[in-house]
């Protein structure tokens, strides 16, 4: 039985199952992916979930499975996925923390849109080529864009699932990077190189996101930064709650 659930698919959830693997922790993690489950570590102190979680379902298992403390360590993007865990700790009263990541260097000759329609009006109105880095799941909102078939490059997870549905959304398959982050400095500018890019569309995905490589990347090749601002949220940092583990004695 374990006392501890982490929300992962993350950096920061990686971190804390190898954190867990070495403490001895038990813990349950939850992925949405079959990929995010690749990326962990076989252990006996791991024991993995697949697939999303409603509220529902969430506070179903947490109460089963007597679950104790639950930590979020969700991307800082997915607003809907932490208010369903938030939601499903409250219901049963359980000890939640959230783990945020930070944002990383404010860069001021960038300009910021409060989410990616905006932004993707924005660049209706220019022109030159575009690499989008922000993942798949949003990209929907750039097939607004005149021309963006040829205009967009998009950078995404290699999986047959997400490079299947960006053909099917209409993007030249010649423009769809398939390949695992995180991205170097050098990596970033030889795919505005590559593509010839004048927009470079990102998140404030902090360090672990590698967001400062794409900024110091597009200040070096003169490209434009276009950035969504991440939503605002209150939670304690990867560090903070490794010591909270510790000290409650979740490995006993």
């Amino acid at each position: 039985m374990c006392k501890l659930m982490i929300f992962g698919g993350t950096t920061e959830g990686r971190l804390l199952a190898e954190f867990c693997i070495a403490n001895k922790i038990n813990a349950y993690i939850s992925v949405a992916t079959e990929y995010g489950a690749k990326l962990l570590n076989n252990s006996c102190f791991l024991h993995i979930l697949r697939g999303k979680m409603t509220s529902d379902e969430m506070a179903d298992f947490i109460k089963k499975n007597h679950v104790k403390t639950v930590i979020d360590a969700t991307h800082p993007y997915a607003v809907e996925v932490s208010k369903n865990i938030e939601k499903a700790c409250q219901e049963l009263g359980v000890c939640r923390y959230r783990v945020k990541r930070d944002c990383g260097t404010y860069c001021s000759t960038a300009i910021y849109f409060d989410n990616a329609e905006l932004l993707a009006e924005y660049l209706d109105k220019t022109e030159g080529n575009i690499l989008i880095t922000t993942g798949s799941k949003e990209l929907s909102k750039f097939c607004k864009i005149e021309n963006y078939s040829k205009r967009c490059v998009v950078r995404v997870l290699p999986t047959d699932k997400i490079i299947d549905e960006c053909e099917k959304m209409g993007f030249c398959k010649d423009n769809v990077i398939s390949e695992k982050g995180l991205f170097s400095e050098q990596q970033n500018i030889a795919h505005i190189n590559k593509y010839s890019i004048s927009y470079l569309v990102t998140k404030e995905s902090g360090k672990e996101g590698g967001f400062e490589n794409k900024v110091n990347a597009a200040e070096k090749c003169g490209v434009k930064l276009l950035i969504i601002r991440r939503p605002e949220e209150n939670g304690i940092s990867l560090e903070e709650v490794q010591q909270i583990l510790l000290l409650e004695n979740y490995n006993e």
